[in-house]
């Protein structure tokens, strides 16, 4: 089980498990869950601003561990019986029936009979909901070999960051899903590292070929924590900001964005973090009028400066503002 489906688990047991334990020492609380006092902390301030919609003060769990003792005063009905609105039951179906194409999964009775329950809840509505991880099925099935049979594969990749196909064996370690798209988690012999593959960003059927090698990870080989993404940003690498327009929103779901905000007109500012630029010369450059750079500013004037020699390549004047216009 990830890291993250343990917290997930965790979080939901805590909240009645505390009410049922008031004033609880945190040093006996995270014992008696097998996890360190700084987890529990960690756990603790999560939970903090959890509550119910709207996020006002009001609304959010009322809890302190002053003094090393853990106390609930508003669980904010976390401690009572389930009631789901209609909407709730379908995105809960949604993110059932994704969970339920996951290769290797645990407690799948229980996840049917839940699955069940939320279809009652949601109504006819539910019984529309389909649900498609955007990955070509051959690609999927070619890793899901792999990982089963713990062979070496061949990857044709892309990489997004320097608009590259590469060319790698991995060792595979784990599939895994985040944000309704599929990963390989596995051993690259060509970083000498673990990387996580996108699967949609494999050259097709082609792309990737199950090798009559077994699979050898080194003893440095350990699974990643994605419980807060799976992009991490490094210190060298560039935040840019972007603001689409709704036809370039598809930019959020195709690249790995460490921020997103909703802005009026159903445009979309987001944010992300680029080892180098010149991909992002040619996307904002393709978005045309979609698109505005808003952080950095050399970026902006970098896609001017490319924008007016290539409309002078053609004998034309670059027009005032555009698409990586400053503002």
């Amino acid at each position: 089980m990830s890291a993250a489906t343990d917290r997930l688990s965790r979080l939901l047991a805590l909240v009645p498990w505390l009410r049922a334990h008031p004033g609880i020492p945190l040093p006996a609380a995270a014992e008696a869950f097998g996890i360190t006092p700084r987890q529990l902390r960690d756990d603790l301030d999560l939970l903090f601003v959890c509550g119910l919609p709207g996020g006002a003060p009001g609304d959010l769990i009322d809890l302190s561990y002053s003094g090393d003792r853990i106390t609930i005063a508003d669980p904010q009905t976390l401690d009572r019986p389930l009631r789901l609105s209609v909407d709730e039951a379908t995105a809960l179906v949604v993110a059932a029936r994704a969970l339920a194409d996951v290769p290797g999964l645990a407690g799948r009775e229980a996840l049917d009979r839940a699955l069940e329950k939320a279809v009652g809840a949601a109504g006819s509505v539910a019984g529309q909901v389909r649900v498609s991880l955007d990955t070509h099925a051959e690609v999927l099935a070619a890793v899901q070999r792999a990982v089963r049979e713990r062979r070496r594969v061949h990857l044709r990749y892309l990489v997004w960051s320097r608009d590259e196909l590469t060319e790698r064996d991995v060792d595979p370690m784990r599939m895994l899903v985040r944000e309704g798209h599929w990963y390989l988690e596995g051993w690259c012999h060509r970083a000498e590292a673990v990387r996580l593959f996108r699967l949609d960003r494999i050259d097709g059927p082609d792309g990737v070929e199950v090798l009559d090698i077994p699979a050898a990870l080194p003893p440095g080989a350990v699974s990643r924590d994605t419980s807060e993404g799976i992009y991490r940003p490094g210190p060298a690498d560039v935040r840019v900001v972007l603001e689409l327009a709704s036809p370039a929103r598809w930019v959020a779901d195709y690249y790995p964005v460490t921020g997103v905000r909703e802005l009026p007109g159903g445009r979309l500012e987001i944010t992300l973090h680029a080892r180098e630029t010149s991909w992002l010369h040619r996307l904002v450059l393709g978005l045309g009028a979609d698109v505005r750079v808003v952080e950095p500013l050399v970026l902006a004037a970098q896609v001017h400066a490319l924008a007016r020699r290539v409309l002078a390549a053609y004998g034309l004047d670059a027009p005032s503002g555009g698409a990586a216009d400053e503002r």
